[in-house]
């Protein structure tokens, strides 16, 4: 896959691949720190380390379709917070 928008592989990083795994040419750091950290049902595998996420075992962000994912649950998150009256 080429580096574009939804996708960028960056090799050269010191921490790379900050997660494990067997694919590292379809490894994307494009999220480095993933957006939905806040999100409490952001549907990755974490667990809660007293008040930390620790993602470490996620790979959401890092999977060559993670970018649709998050945008989606993202823009479901903001829909929400419209809903409760969060935002305008």
């Amino acid at each position: 896959m080429k580096n574009n928008y939804r996708f960028f592989n960056n090799q050269a990083c010191e921490y790379f691949p900050c997660h494990q795994t067997e694919i590292p040419e379809e490894f994307n750091c494009l999220f480095c720190y993933c957006p939905l950290y806040l999100v409490d049902a952001c549907g990755g595998k974490y667990k809660m380390r007293g008040t930390i996420k620790d993602c470490s075992a996620c790979m959401i962000p890092h999977h060559p379709k993670g970018y649709d994912y998050i945008l989606k649950k993202l823009k479901k998150v903001l829909d929400e917070g419209k809903d409760k009256g969060g935002l305008s």
